[in-house]
């Protein structure tokens, strides 16, 4: 048994769909299916989060309707008959977006996030299990949510292995069918709410349910050839890193590298299980072997996050920056699921760098503003190179002024302003 995880751009369109029946042709095996939400419908739905929040009704209005079309869009290219149960099904579920946008918002944003944003990956997930069938693939639609259980920790679920182990076995059996498809990104608490593994989460999906069924390997199928070690938006020359170490690919996800989500490998280390990224576009082409090996180091691989927030935090009276404040300002960031990028501390002063969520960072901010003097800083970028030499930090530093470094045997990370921005 196999495990497939496509993401929003392998399903971003109908013909983007009739693609995924193409490739699983190749193969002969059982195959659970993980699926994202389609195209940009996460970002569509975070619109409407936030529409949600500020009680906008009409740009909620507007912004459902264009969600609507875009999905009996790619529908109508997949399935033209007008009386097929999949036109049925995919009202039911808009029908089910549109009662829980009706509702009054809750006090915890995280919580109604989770409620509204899993209903992208329940439409792609139906739309492809339907034509799937209607292609002569039997395939049956699974809700992941019956078999990945966490704790209450909303967007950011904590697995709870013991239940999710025995409800995954008993559901995801195959009876007669060869393809399961289920979404990525999903899963829920105790009490069936909804909760989310975090933002690009369907590659981890894939990992616990490759470990818990003992698939043969993990196929992650993306819009590049493999794991590169530079993303092409901001690197011409990028290399294919054709096999991966667990630990490298570990340390490359742990630092933001778009293609694996920094949860997915453990699951499969323990189980020696490989993981294969591979091109929808180019089925044939090996793409990037990630396992159990051995090698002594790979060609440099560049890592970007750009939108950075330089915090600085110093207490009022110049006492140290101990562990009583430490604990202080941490406990504030966890509070808030604000993640630190990259840290460095002084005697009298502390500096994280995290991801611009406007949110989070204006919560944070405020509350760290009751115990220390605080500043920060917006519209940086974090370069980690990983294998670095001196050539490679020349080259990613051109136009740029450093504001922080953080050196390492075989990692550094520059916090840098563009000197053209």
């Amino acid at each position: 048994m196999l495990v497939f995880k496509f993401g929003g751009a392998s399903v971003k369109s109908a013909n983007a769909v009739r693609n995924i029946v193409n490739i699983l042709q190749r193969y002969d095996e059982k195959i659970v299916i993980v699926i994202s939400a389609m195209g940009k419908t996460t970002n569509a739905l975070e619109r409407i989060i936030e529409h949600y929040f500020n009680r906008d009704g009409e740009q909620i209005k507007e912004e459902f309707r264009l969600l609507e079309a875009y999905h009996l869009e790619i529908i109508e290219g997949l399935i033209p008959e007008k009386g097929s149960k999949i036109y049925v099904d995919i009202q039911e579920v808009f029908e089910g977006l549109a009662d829980r946008l009706a509702e009054e918002p809750s006090l915890n944003y995280d919580f109604d996030y989770d409620q509204i944003i899993c209903f992208g990956e329940i439409l792609s997930t139906k739309i492809v299990s339907h034509y799937l069938n209607h292609a002569g693939l039997k395939s049956k639609w699974l809700d992941v949510r019956k078999s990945l259980k966490t704790d209450d920790t909303y967007r950011e679920g904590r697995i709870n292995w013991e239940l999710s182990r025995e409800l995954t076995t008993l559901n995801f059996a195959f009876n007669g069918e060869r393809f399961l498809v289920t979404q990525g990104f999903l899963a829920s608490n105790s009490s069936n709410m909804t909760v989310s593994l975090g933002r690009e989460g369907s590659d981890y999906t894939a990992s616990i349910l490759a470990h818990i069924l003992k698939a043969e390997n993990v196929t992650i199928w993306k819009d590049v050839p493999g794991v590169l070690n530079a993303d092409p938006k901001y690197f011409d020359d990028t290399i294919l890193l054709e096999k991966i170490s667990y630990l490298d690919a570990i340390e490359l996800a742990y630092y933001g590298t778009s293609v694996i989500h920094p949860k997915t490998i453990k699951p499969l280390q323990n189980k020696n299980i490989n993981l294969f990224v591979r091109s929808f576009v180019d089925p044939d082409a090996a793409g990037t072997l990630i396992g159990n090996l051995e090698y002594e180091s790979l060609v440099p691989s560049f890592i970007f996050k750009m939108d950075q927030v330089l915090i600085r935090i110093s207490p009022h009276d110049f006492s140290f920056i101990a562990e009583d404040n430490l604990e202080i300002i941490y406990g504030i960031l966890h509070k808030h699921g604000l993640k630190i990028n990259l840290q460095q501390a002084t005697a009298v002063s502390y500096q994280v760098v995290v991801n611009n969520d406007k949110r989070k960072v204006r919560l944070v901010v405020d509350e760290l503003e009751q115990h220390f003097k605080v500043s920060y800083e917006t519209g940086l970028e974090l370069v980690t190179i990983r294998y670095f030499d001196d050539q490679t930090i020349r080259r990613v530093m051109v136009n740029k002024t450093l504001l922080l470094e953080q050196r390492g045997v075989q990692n550094i990370q520059l916090l840098v302003r563009d000197l053209g921005s």
